[in-house]
């Protein structure tokens, strides 16, 4: 992407040096779980109805947040993807703010919380497998910056419009929450459980379209050099449902998606660049 290194956004959190915890997967009884345990701990809460995540600490009330040394050799290395991550972070809020605020909705900035390993957050315990996400509770979008290794290495999705797209997709479910969406959405969970996965599907696909959404704004501008689209693609494909569930040894089932295919996220990320028109992300509508 083209974009000037140098600075750091002001809604920038930088906690690595405050984070605690075992390491990039979850503790459970003692045991290393990585994200192919989180997976089945997920089912298992759906069918049984029971919160087994809280087990590994994830999603409900945790340990308080131990302090660690800060790894200024790390802080270093990482310097440059904090630069560049503030970038994303600065530029999908303002095409936000001046897209929510033609509508008539005011935006206010989500904050980015850098840690290592885990963090307490308001929304409970996460640790670094569990991978970035967003926190409606306290609108807060946490990274371990590892992640974007994982990305490259584990699950074949290089280049920077990559990893621009994970940040852009979290920010997605902030725009969610300041529209209602994500409100909603929790209500009919709770109202009926047996939809909540197709629910949640329609959730995060929706946020891949809003990803889709500031990247167009990206192109109009000529910030995108020649391939980059296919990076955000890739990126988006590798964190499909079903190629998660065959990486983990498991027999993809449909019926426990809660994020879309690999190639509905695809799609949808797609169609959002496309049109650039956040009207054309209503994903409950099919």
């Amino acid at each position: 992407m083209r974009w000037t290194p140098g600075g750091r956004s002001d809604d920038i959190e930088d906690d690595r040096g405050q984070s605690g915890g075992g390491g990039g997967g979850f503790n459970f009884g003692g045991a290393h779980i990585g994200i192919g345990g989180f997976l089945i701990l997920l089912v298992l809460s759906l069918v049984f109805k029971r919160n087994f995540l809280s087990l590994a600490g994830v999603g409900g009330p945790g340990p308080t947040t131990q302090i660690s040394r800060p790894d200024p050799v790390r802080d270093q290395r990482e310097e440059p993807l904090v630069q560049f991550v503030s970038f994303v972070l600065d530029d999908a809020q303002k095409t936000w703010s001046q897209i929510l605020s033609a509508q008539g909705v005011a935006y206010r900035h989500a904050k980015l919380v850098l840690f290592r390993d885990s963090i307490r957050s308001a929304c409970g315990q996460a640790r670094s497998a569990s991978g970035p996400f967003y926190c409606p509770v306290d609108e807060k979008v946490y990274i371990d910056l590892g992640f974007y290794d994982e990305l490259k290495q584990r699950f074949g999705a290089p280049g920077e419009f990559a990893e621009a797209y994970v940040l852009a997709h979290e920010l997605g479910h902030h725009v969610q929450k300041l529209l209602g969406i994500e409100g909603k959405v929790h209500a009919a969970q709770e109202q009926n459980p047996r939809a909540a996965n197709q629910l949640s599907e329609m959730l995060e696909l929706q946020a891949d379209c809003f990803a889709g959404v500031w990247g167009h704004s990206t192109d109009q501008r000529k910030l995108l050099d020649p391939g980059e689209v296919r990076e955000g693609l890739n990126a988006a494909a590798a964190v499909g449902d079903d190629r998660l569930q065959r990486m983990a040894g498991q027999t993809v089932n449909p019926e426990t998606f809660t994020h879309g295919s690999s190639q509905q996220r695809m799609d949808w990320f797609q169609k959002g660049f496309s049109t650039g028109d956040m009207k054309s992300c209503n994903t409950f509508a099919q």
